[in-house]
């Protein structure tokens, strides 16, 4: 290193320059001063660093950076990736899911047995055994084989340094939203979970767009969500075609209703950003990482132990007592109909405005503690079983909507009103911890609650004004 070089753009340099700029909405004043530091300090490095003669050949780094951040490849394949994920924890999920709950259910017949033995009475053995116990078994069996997967996966992405990229292509999009790149991870985190995508908004710096990643992260469904979705979607669009063409049409209706989360996410994140959360996008100084192989160990560590394991216990401490709940509403009768049916009934009209019913929508007011447990909740109601239950097969399953009034409306708003609702106890738990305000809290409840209700209102009032329903 030799030579004295004379900075070419001194602080009141770049200060003059500014006053004569025009800024447009994709150039503000922090991402001018940041490029031109930058700029000048890369002209006096070539100045006085002397390097060794290089080859011209780009490295393996930036040939990768060339496609995976290119504006023609980018987009798909970061797209192909999130689909690849998807479909392996949906279809890596069933069989262990299915194994979990032979075996926690098992544990129910002896737990019956042993109250049996006992002489427990017989409500204590429904609120505790069919109720709480059997609402905690089926969280446990449905939520931890998909987050198991999809965690790992995700992480693994991070490990490889893919994930910095992934924010680099997203931040044009949300920078236009006066939001932050990096909520395009915390995005991401929320279709495995929004409480650990609520977690994850920790990697934003700036205070204002952390607050616009959270409040916006329940637009895109979490794993407790999908079941319902692909159940719906696959009995009433993918039942209409032949039976080798309703899977694929089954999972291009999901990879819609995720893209409407998205949209939904990029439409709120805007409005935040031009109302109750003022302000300009702040810089996004992303230096991307080297590619490296991944550490298996510490994969496994982060995934399981700080993300599925953490969020998993904050579910069950909260679904556990709903379960408890619902078995008494389901089981406590005032004259001819159980305290369920009464509920359902005085929901009716709120429901059948918004293109549902009383039981759909008092099963998601049930579910608040953990979407898993929404379809079992409405089967119950519906059967009057006075126990949450779950059918055999989606032939089943579509016997019972049907016999119960559903058509294509109730499908379309019911896939909306899961996608679009407010977030389950455990994601609001995590906003709170995560603000330390009650405030943003309670608006991470409300906006997508108004959201879900106006939308299904006016697709259902505008189906039934036009006589398609």
């Amino acid at each position: 290193m030799s030579g004295t070089v004379k900075p070419m753009t001194t602080l009141a340099n770049i200060c003059t320059e500014a006053d004569k700029i025009r800024f447009s909405s994709d150039n503000t004043l922090g991402d001018t001063i940041v490029s031109d530091i930058y700029a000048n300090a890369e002209q006096i490095a070539r100045k006085v660093v002397t390097h060794k003669k290089q080859e011209q050949s780009s490295s393996l780094d930036t040939r990768l950076d060339d496609i995976l951040t290119s504006r023609l490849f980018g987009y798909p394949i970061m797209l192909a990736l999130l689909g690849t994920i998807f479909w392996l924890t949906i279809e890596g999920a069933n069989v262990p899911s299915g194994m979990i709950a032979d075996v926690l259910f098992a544990f129910q017949d002896q737990l019956t047995k042993w109250f049996t033995l006992a002489g427990t009475p017989a409500w204590l053995h429904g609120v505790l055994v069919l109720g709480l116990y059997r609402a905690l078994a089926w969280v446990v069996s449905v939520m931890l084989p998909p987050m198991a997967i999809f965690f790992p996966l995700f992480t693994l992405l991070e490990d490889l340094g893919y994930l910095p990229r992934v924010a680099f292509n997203m931040d044009s999009l949300f920078k236009s939203c006066r939001a932050c790149g990096k909520q395009a991870l915390t995005m991401c985190m929320g279709f495995g979970c929004n409480a650990a995508g609520i977690v994850s908004c920790r990697i934003i710096d700036s205070p204002r767009e952390r607050l616009i990643a959270l409040l916006t992260n329940n637009f895109v469904p979490c794993n407790g969500r999908f079941p319902t979705l692909i159940a719906i979607a696959s009995i009433f669009v993918g039942g209409a075609f032949a039976t080798e063409y309703a899977t694929v049409v089954a999972s291009l209706v999901i990879t819609t209703i995720v893209l409407l989360g998205i949209a939904t996410t990029f439409a709120v994140s805007w409005l935040l950003s031009h109302t109750i959360l003022k302000g300009e996008p702040s810089s996004l100084v992303l230096e991307l990482p080297p590619y490296r192989p991944p550490q298996i160990g510490a994969i496994i560590y982060r995934s399981l132990i700080d993300r599925t394991l953490f969020v998993l216990k904050r579910a069950v401490v909260m679904a556990a007592p709903a379960g408890a709940l619902t078995w008494i509403l389901g089981n406590v009768y005032i004259g001819d109909l159980s305290i369920l049916s009464h509920l359902a009934g005085w929901l009716q009209p709120l429901g059948y405005a918004i293109g549902l019913d009383g039981f759909i929508l008092l099963a998601f007011i049930l579910g608040l503690p953990a979407n898993e447990i929404v379809v079992p909740i409405l089967l119950m109601s519906y059967l009057s079983t006075g126990q949450m239950i779950e059918l055999n097969s989606l032939d089943e399953l579509r016997q019972v909507l049907l016999d119960h009034g559903w058509t294509w409306l109730t499908a379309v708003c019911s896939m909306l009103f899961c996608l679009l609702h407010w977030p389950c106890t455990t994601t609001l738990l995590s906003a709170y911890k995560e603000s330390g305000n009650i405030k943003w809290t309670f608006l991470s409840f409300l906006i997508p609650t108004l959201i879900a209700f106006a939308i299904c209102f006016v697709i259902a009032q505008t189906a039934r004004g036009l006589g398609l329903a």
